[in-house]
């Protein structure tokens, strides 16, 4: 079944499109999509996007390494530098907080007819796509510092990926049963 997905491009696409489809309902469910959780989210006052999220961690990280395990699925992981990083986390970041959407927040709040989010939000990150795109030549060697790779954890600490994997799991959900406790 899987080669089957893996030959198939438009199947791709469609399982995509229906995941993402499943991913802007869930965000939209929980609240995540609401201008005011994520400005509560920033104002550490409301933990409904930090909850969604490391539960979204703690599932995809043990299901991506459960299904590496059982010949299910390759890992291909991206290189990365300390440079496109704090690059990245700086657009994120300010674009955040201009805002007060994520890209996927963005787009589920301009599904549900959230105007700010469909103007400043996907169209902003039409333009900041292509802003980006037309600065990357001068951006490259910025980018470029601080090489590390395609190196994962486990490679770095040279274990078994479920070394990393089960602690890591756990701290997760230490720490949501925590903000649990929290209350908010």
């Amino acid at each position: 079944m899987l080669n089957r997905i893996r030959s198939q491009k438009g199947l791709q696409l469609l399982i995509g499109l229906l995941l993402g489809i499943a991913f802007g309902f869930l965000l939209q469910r929980s609240g995540a999509t609401y201008y005011e959780v994520i400005i509560g989210q920033l104002l550490l006052t409301d933990h409904t996007v930090l909850r969604l999220m490391l539960s979204a961690v703690v599932v995809g990280m043990v299901g991506v390494h459960l299904m590496r395990s059982l010949g299910w699925v390759q890992l291909h992981p991206k290189p990365g530098s300390l440079g496109t990083s704090v690059v990245g986390g700086l657009i994120f970041g300010v674009a955040f907080a201009i805002l007060g959407y994520c890209p996927g927040t963005a787009v589920a709040a301009a599904g549900q007819g959230s105007l700010d989010a469909l103007l400043g939000g996907t169209l902003g990150m039409v333009v900041g796509a292509g802003l980006f795109a037309a600065s990357y030549p001068r951006l490259k060697p910025i980018l470029n510092k601080g090489d590390f790779g395609e190196l994962t954890l486990p490679e770095l600490f040279k274990v078994n990926a479920w070394v990393v994997v089960v602690p890591v799991a756990a701290a997760i959900v230490g720490l949501l049963w925590w903000l649990d406790g929290v209350g908010s």
